[in-house]
């Protein structure tokens, strides 16, 4: 007998609703007939007759659903206590489902309950059954709150951890400076921004610290190398597909415009992309919709557009190479981001911090540059500028063997040098001759050519076959 009283119990116990109710009335018949009532289905209930017991109620963060009454006051009905303690609740837990109770029903008092935040409104005496079920109803939507609650943490850690940069915008020349003072008074606004420079300069940097400055901070950066996208795949990746559109759709995706919706959308290597893919951008941006692939229904999109490109847009639009108005579209506010060449001493400075970098990495911490191998640093050119240096700190690094870098430490592409400091050589001669040397120094190998050049190989291929033509 006992072992069937013990599962009985447990058997109760397992299908009330493990949630926190409280109770604030000053009739404790009212009290003690709702705790009976609310005890049949849910198994924490708890009761105040001293409406200013709230401000000291411990946990009110956890307490699911209060039920308060309006009045406390003898001979008062007009409600205006039960408003004031209501906005009290709500303000020390927000998405708590506070329930009105009164004796003296009105209208427009339930509405202006309603209004201020209560989730419903019941009137004394009540039915059992209408009660239990307005509660539960309180409930479902007190666990709606928890849940929006804890998703929007979840999208908030998922953003912050998507829009970690561990790079850095680093150094203190006169050049960089006036560009970071621009880029940090156009951040405040949401204009569209081109990024201009060559390659290895930073324009991703620039484009990040944009985001971080601007209202759209907490939302998310989505980065886009336009080079990396086949025609083909153009519209799927930046407007997304439904399943069953084409042969490797399986199942619906969202594309880059939407993924950045709220947040900010950057377009690398803009310069890259046909004029057929120009269309279909511009208008996404005209629009601000888009329409995935597969589909006709019109998707609304709020980003902030920054585009970036090592080419001369201008001179692209004169050779028929890139549309006007798309070109007018993306470059209301124009960020020159400058050459490292061009930046005084600011090769010293990361090249400092690429050496701490990375003698912490391989386990090399008391590496030192002397000034001889400085100065060889600060004449040499940097055609692949900060990506550049980048690499060549790293491997000077691992091939170290003393505790003092020398300038014979240093591998650095003379022959590159010595094309760039060729004063009769015009631009594309110097791109060209940079184009074979790393050719030639990868055995042909397309991709090592193109990571040592900055660029990506469908760009390499681009600009093969735009000196091949002339």
């Amino acid at each position: 007998m006992l072992n069937e009283i013990v599962v009985l119990v447990y058997i109760i116990n397992s299908i009330m609703v493990d949630a926190k109710i409280l109770v604030i009335d000053d009739n404790k018949s009212v009290l003690s007939a709702l705790e009976i009532l609310l005890q049949s289905e849910y198994n924490n209930i708890d009761t105040i007759f001293n409406p200013n017991q709230i401000s000291s109620y411990p946990n009110l963060k956890e307490v699911d659903i209060v039920l308060l009454d309006m009045n406390f006051s003898a001979g008062i009905n007009s409600g205006n206590e039960g408003l004031f303690w209501l906005k009290e609740i709500l303000k020390k837990s927000p998405n708590t489902s506070v329930i009105m109770m009164t004796a003296y029903g009105a209208v427009e008092l339930a509405v202006h309950a309603l209004k201020e935040g209560a989730s419903d409104f019941i009137l004394k005496p009540w039915n059992n059954e209408k009660l239990l079920i307005t509660v539960k109803s309180a409930y479902n939507l007190r666990k709606s709150k928890k849940e929006i609650h804890q998703l929007k943490e979840k999208e908030s850690r998922l953003t912050q951890h998507i829009n970690e940069n561990k790079n850095y915008i680093i150094g203190n020349s006169k050049a960089l400076n006036s560009v970071l003072n621009l880029t940090h008074k156009v951040a405040k606004t949401d204009v569209n921004v081109l990024i201009t420079g060559e390659n290895g300069t930073g324009k991703e940097l620039i484009a990040r610290e944009l985001h971080r400055m601007s209202p759209r901070k907490n939302d998310v950066f989505i980065g886009v190398d336009m080079g990396a996208i086949s025609e083909n795949l153009f519209e799927s990746e930046l407007f997304g597909h439904t399943k069953g559109s084409f042969t490797d759709a399986k199942e619906d995706r969202a594309g880059k415009f939407e993924a950045a919706h709220g947040g900010t959308l950057f377009l690398d290597e803009i310069g890259n992309i046909s004029l057929q893919m120009q269309a279909k951008l511009l208008s996404a941006i005209q629009q601000k919709t888009i329409v995935r692939v597969g589909s006709n229904k019109p998707i609304n999109v709020d980003i902030r557009l920054i585009c970036a490109t090592n080419c001369n847009l201008e001179q692209m639009v004169v050779d028929g190479l890139f549309r006007e108005d798309l070109l007018y579209r993306i470059n209301t506010i124009t960020i020159e981001v400058p050459p490292l060449r061009e930046r005084d001493n600011d090769v010293l400075v990361l090249a400092d911090f690429f050496l701490k970098k990375f003698g912490n990495k391989y386990a090399k911490p008391s590496l030192k540059i002397n000034v001889d191998a400085e100065e060889k640093l600060k004449n040499y050119p940097w055609p692949g500028n900060i990506r550049e240096l980048q690499h060549t700190m790293e491997r000077t690094v691992i091939l170290s063997e003393g505790s003092v870098l020398k300038p014979s430490d240093f591998l650095l592409n003379t022959g590159s040098s010595t094309t760039l400091n060729n004063s009769t050589a015009t631009l594309e001669e110097m791109e060209l001759q940079l184009i074979t040397n790393a050719l030639e120094k990868h055995n042909g190998n397309y991709s090592a050519a193109a990571s040592q050049l900055g660029i990506s190989r469908q760009t390499l291929y681009n600009k093969i076959k735009k000196n091949s033509n002339r």
